[in-house]
C-alpha cells in the first residue's frame, strides 16, 4: 500500500509590495464593486454601510440550441423571497434576502452577510416565448430556461472563416 501524503489545501503566498500603478487598480476595482466603501476613515477599509449597501447576486446569461439561459447566484434566500418576471425582450429578478435573527447581547467582531432588497434587469439575447419559461432554485442558484422563439432559432446562421 502506498503511503498517503499530507497537503495543504492552500499554500501561503508571500507578500510583496503593490507598485503605485497595481495600488490605483486595486482601489479602483474596489470602488466598481461597492462605491460607498471609499466613504469610511481609510484606517477602517471595511466600514460597511448596510443602508447603502447594494445586494446584487451576480448573473450568467446564455443560449443553448433551443434556450435563453438565466442563471444567478442568490446563497442563502429561499425561493419565496425571489420574484422573476419576463417581457418580451427582458428579464427582471428581484427579491430580498431577510436577518435570520436579532442578536442583541452579542458582541461581533465581523459582520459581512449583507440583506437587503435586490432589483436587477438583463435584455435577453434573442426573441423568446415568454409563456413557455420555467425556473429552477436549488442550492442558491436560480435557473430560467425561456425557449427561444422559431424565428429566433432560424435567424442563427453559421459564418464561414476565410
Amino acid at each position: 500500500m502506498a503511503k498517503k501524503e499530507s497537503r495543504e489545501l492552500a499554500k501561503a503566498e508571500p507578500t510583496r509590495q503593490l507598485s503605485p500603478f497595481e495600488e490605483m487598480e486595486k482601489r479602483f476595482e474596489e470602488f466598481l464593486r461597492r462605491p460607498f466603501s471609499l466613504l469610511g476613515p481609510s484606517w477602517l477599509p471595511r466600514l460597511r454601510m448596510p443602508e447603502m449597501e447594494e445586494l446584487s447576486p451576480t448573473v450568467d446569461i446564455f443560449e443553448d440550441a433551443s434556450d435563453v439561459v438565466v442563471k444567478a447566484e442568490l446563497p442563502g434566500m429561499k425561493k419565496e423571497d425571489i420574484d422573476v418576471k419576463l417581457t418580451e425582450g427582458a428579464i427582471t429578478i428581484s427579491g430580498e434576502k431577510k436577518k435570520e435573527e436579532k442578536i442583541e447581547k452579542k458582541n461581533y467582531y465581523r459582520l459581512e452577510r449583507s440583506f437587503g432588497s435586490f432589483s436587477r434587469s438583463f435584455n435577453l439575447p434573442a426573441e423568446v416565448q415568454t409563456d413557455k419559461a420555467k425556473a429552477q432554485f436549488k442550492d442558491g442558484i436560480l435557473e430560467v430556461r425561456v425557449p427561444k422563439t422559431e424565428e429566433a432559432k432560424q435567424k442563427e446562421k453559421k459564418v464561414s472563416i476565410e
